[in-house]
């Protein structure tokens, strides 16, 4: 199993570590409750460093990038970032990922742990424009850093005005005594926040540097347990989860990141079922019904026939209620409308909800 930078450090904090994606990570320290709580009202610190980054850079790395993505890159200046998908060239989803333009030519490529190694084949197999191409995930360590009190939290630590960074922008600059760290307004919560790249080489001094700025805010360490309910409540979709090879980003709810202003691999399938419809789509539900929803329950009409499947669910620690994520026909996918979760051979009543729930 490979580790973080940061391993040690989670282990002495008393996380119970658990394998994720070649990893060994915290999934809690304290509880995921208590994480997931700090986040909302306070500010939390993930360890997310497992996940992968490309530099893409050169004459042809808008072209390669354009290729291979759903978004439109070209509308990308220095200092934004982009989220989108990698289409696979069968109507279904390489990977979700994010792109941040660091200047004219030169990309940053942030894509998900257990998919490094098929996104970087994938990603090499379509560059036939030049593009020079540097896997530097092995060296950087990421923390992302999430909560409505974030910003008072780190704003000790750099020059860069956090409190004005507008969200999915980035700056680069000195961060807790490091050079060339870049401090994006991005993340997985939900709660807002900054997410934090720089060398395996500072991850101690990084991260000792925030829990001290942080503390008269009650910064806490968050584990991947709380990190799964805080993008569920915001009905963020998790690569293997909720997208995959066989999902579209049109039935997945993200046409708003398919964009039809250029060409890209799948455009023409994916604008045939924009324009067509498609017949099942990823919709958000509450449970009406006791019960916890999880991935792979069945979701019945009132008849009991079978009309798809649950991707995400669990039980909302804010809310206090079940909800999550699952594909369904389409005729059942409109707010409001009355479902059933096959919950232990038991059907218990949901009902369809707008995204986000929180």
């Amino acid at each position: 199993m490979k580790t973080t930078a940061l391993t040690q450090k989670h282990i002495e904090l008393g996380a119970k570590m658990v394998p994720f994606a070649g990893y060994n990570m915290p999934l809690q320290y304290t509880g995921l409750t208590d994480e997931h709580l700090a986040v909302r009202n306070s500010v939390g610190v993930f360890d997310v460093s497992h996940m992968g980054e490309f530099i893409v850079r050169g004459s042809g790395a808008l072209e390669l990038i354009q290729k291979i993505s759903t978004n439109d890159a070209a509308k990308l200046v220095p200092g934004k970032v982009q989220y989108s998908c990698m289409p696979n060239g069968k109507g279904g989803i390489v990977d979700d990922l994010l792109i941040y333009m660091l200047s004219d030519d030169s990309y940053l490529l942030v894509v998900n742990a257990s998919n490094i190694e098929k996104d970087w084949q994938w990603i090499s197999a379509q560059n036939t424009f030049g593009a020079e191409m540097i896997d530097i995930s092995e060296k950087t360590t990421l923390l992302a850093v999430q909560g409505p009190k974030a910003a008072a939290a780190l704003q000790s630590l750099t020059d860069i005005n956090l409190s004005e960074m507008v969200y999915y922008t980035f700056e680069r600059g000195k961060f807790a005594g490091c050079d060339n760290v870049i401090v994006s307004a991005t993340g997985y919560t939900g709660s807002g926040g900054f997410e934090l790249y720089f060398d395996n080489e500072h991850a101690d001094k990084v991260w000792d540097a925030i829990f001290k700025a942080g503390a008269g805010e009650g910064i806490v360490p968050a584990g991947l347990g709380c990190r799964d309910t805080l993008r569920l409540e915001k009905g963020f979709c998790l690569y293997g989860n909720d997208i995959d090879d066989t999902t579209s980003p049109i039935e997945a709810g993200l046409g708003w990141v398919t964009k039809f202003t250029k060409d890209f691999i799948d455009a023409e399938t994916f604008k045939k079922q924009k324009e067509e419809g498609v017949a099942r789509k990823l919709v958000g539900f509450k449970m009406e019904d006791r019960g916890i929803p999880r991935q792979h329950y069945k979701v019945m009409d009132a008849d009991g026939n079978e009309i798809g499947e649950v991707t995400s669910g669990t039980s909302s620690p804010s809310l206090k209620v079940g909800l999550g994520l699952a594909y369904v026909k389409t005729e059942f996918a409109k707010a409001d409308t009355e479902i059933y979760i096959d919950i232990r051979n038991k059907a218990a009543k949901a009902v369809v909800t707008k995204t986000p729930f929180l």
